[in-house]
């Protein structure tokens, strides 16, 4: 079993999750970040620390639809190892629904 970085990481991108994160199994893209799931060892410290939820096993529910997703783009985005900056608007979209339309497949820019 594998943690999953869902749509509720779109345009929040907090990063609190990569600090704790003992095998450094995040990537990050343009807008979201996403967990490999080779590479996670379910330990679960990551997903209390997310301030927008968006962090589920991939068990639950709400992690199918992005199963994949986490898989195929900890491919092809960098790795992240240290918590970044939020973006400045993080707090306005935490609670927004329907924000996967919005999900951006380009990897973080420096």
């Amino acid at each position: 079993m594998a943690y999953v970085v869902t749509e509720n990481c779109i345009k929040c991108k907090y990063m609190d999750c990569v600090e704790v994160c003992p095998v450094d199994c995040f990537y990050v893209g343009e807008n979201m970040l996403v967990i490999h799931p080779d590479e996670c060892i379910d330990c679960g410290v990551c997903e209390p620390e997310c301030p927008a939820e968006a962090i589920v096993p991939d068990s639950d529910g709400k992690a199918s639809a992005w199963i994949e997703k986490n898989r195929e783009f900890a491919t092809l985005w960098p790795n992240m190892t240290r918590k970044g900056t939020p973006p400045a608007d993080a707090d306005e979209w935490k609670d927004r629904d329907g924000k996967a339309e919005l999900f951006s497949p380009e990897p973080h820019k420096d």
